[in-house]
């Protein structure tokens, strides 16, 4: 595919290197507690190599290093003295609804004296499954397919979440008491909001089961045991809200005990997208190219922002706007797939790459990666797509339009050998996407 596929496929290994989460929680950790263990409990596809930057930290100091982690199928790394478990993502099982069981007895025995080490990254809200009373696994995959289908981003998906969960919202750093926290996040939300991460178990973001039941009618999600449980809590906090407000003193030490909560727990993040952004930018830079990093909060449909994308490129091809080729134009975020069709394989970055590919001339001097920072996007077992000149002249384009209809994006670039295969990353920062047009020796092919 030529040297435009090397230097895209450097550009997203530094943006990987830039999110080594076990680096990252290393540079946060601080000294061994006084008196009593280090417990530590994670979440999220970076779980492992987390927890292992702990055990490393605190080893030959003379602390008890105990705890439990659950990462995403495939993701698993071995562990000295925390347990490392696996579950499914993105809709949860049986094995996730056990993690979540694990962690919150993990943290009930916790004492005054421990450090509870909170490590939160993408994919925990999927893979830390504990509903709430009176809620089943079943309900929890149900309202989370219907939401993945719907086209729902990804911070409406956990406003619903965290209202369905024993872990989410804040309710995990709760269940700690009376033990210090320390919550260290590598993000994969747009915006970096600690409260939306893994659906934030060491933050509430003040939101309320209407909130959620406002998602699921604005995407169209029936769901109706998610939605009696939801309904049912909003009921009941309402109820607790109206006795608040008529006895001004429960409501004073209701302040008091969240204030202690808030006291107790610390929340740091620790790695994002930005300084992925920034290091494939340097990379990118040191080749020869003007680089632009356009945003690391682009959202929406993925077929739509990759048009846009194309749109950029060709501005810089035909009119050296906003940079005058060789340029790459960077951008981090993460898009949502509205499923259309049935049958069709893929995610949100072969999509984008489709519809970019498809909103450019033939001749176009441009290529471009997209590609999910954790190595694995949507359902295919890729990390994304490549576009480069050879496959725009290739590219079937009456098929490929009937492919995105049906959201078959891999196939097309599978067929084209385009797809870009890294496996698990053990990190998860969102999604890299670098579009270069033109290059410095002009050698595109």
């Amino acid at each position: 595919m030529g040297t435009h596929s090397d230097v895209l496929r450097r550009a997203f290994a530094a943006a990987v290197a830039a999110a080594d989460p076990g680096a990252a929680v290393r540079a946060h950790l601080p000294p061994k507690p006084p008196r009593g263990r280090v417990v530590v409990v994670g979440m999220g596809k970076a779980a492992a190599p987390m927890a292992a930057a702990v055990e490393d930290h605190y080893d030959g100091l003379g602390v008890a290093v105990e705890g439990v982690v659950v990462t995403r199928y495939g993701h698993a790394a071995p562990l000295r003295r925390v347990r490392c478990l696996e579950a499914a993502h993105p809709v949860p099982d049986a094995a996730g609804e056990a993690a979540g069981r694990a962690l919150l007895a993990a943290v009930d025995a916790a004492g005054a004296d421990d450090l509870v080490l909170v490590l939160v990254s993408g994919g925990g809200s999927a893979l830390a499954c504990a509903p709430l009373p009176g809620l089943d696994l079943a309900a929890k995959q149900a309202v989370t397919d219907a939401l993945l289908r719907s086209g729902a981003e990804i911070g409406d998906m956990n406003v619903v979440r965290k209202h369905l969960s024993s872990i989410k919202g804040g309710r995990l750093a709760a269940r700690a008491a009376p033990a210090r926290v320390l919550a260290l996040v590598v993000s994969d939300v747009v915006g970096d909001d600690l409260a939306a991460v893994a659906s934030g178990p060491t933050v509430s973001n003040g939101s309320g089961p209407a909130d959620a039941l406002a998602v699921l009618d604005r995407f169209g999600v029936n769901a109706p045991a998610a939605r009696a449980a939801l309904e049912r809590a909003a009921r009941e906090r309402a109820a607790r809200e109206r006795a608040a407000s008529a006895d001004a003193g429960a409501a004073a030490g209701a302040a008091t005990t969240q204030g202690d909560a808030e006291e107790r727990c610390e929340t740091r993040l620790v790695a994002s997208n930005q300084a992925s952004l920034e290091a494939a930018s340097a990379l990118l830079a040191e080749a020869g190219y003007r680089t632009l990093v356009l945003s690391n909060a682009i959202t929406g449909e993925a077929r739509e922002a990759g048009a846009f994308h194309a749109a950029v490129a060709l501005q810089a091809w035909r009119h050296g706007q906003p940079a005058a080729p060789p340029v790459a134009l960077v951008s981090g975020g993460e898009t949502t797939v509205t499923v259309r069709g049935e049958g069709g394989r893929g995610g949100r970055n072969s999509e984008f790459a489709l519809g970019l590919a498809l909103a450019l001339p033939a001749d176009a001097p441009v290529a471009a990666l997209a590609a999910d920072s954790d190595g694995i996007d949507g359902y295919g077992g890729h990390a994304g797509a490549l576009v480069t000149p050879a496959l725009l002249r290739a590219l079937d384009r009456v098929a490929a339009r009937d492919a995105l209809a049906r959201n078959d994006s891999y196939r097309v670039f599978e067929a084209l050998d385009h797809l870009l295969v890294t496996g698990p990353t053990r990190t998860n920062v969102n999604d890299v996407r670098v579009v270069l047009v033109g290059a410095p020796d002009q050698a595109m092919r």
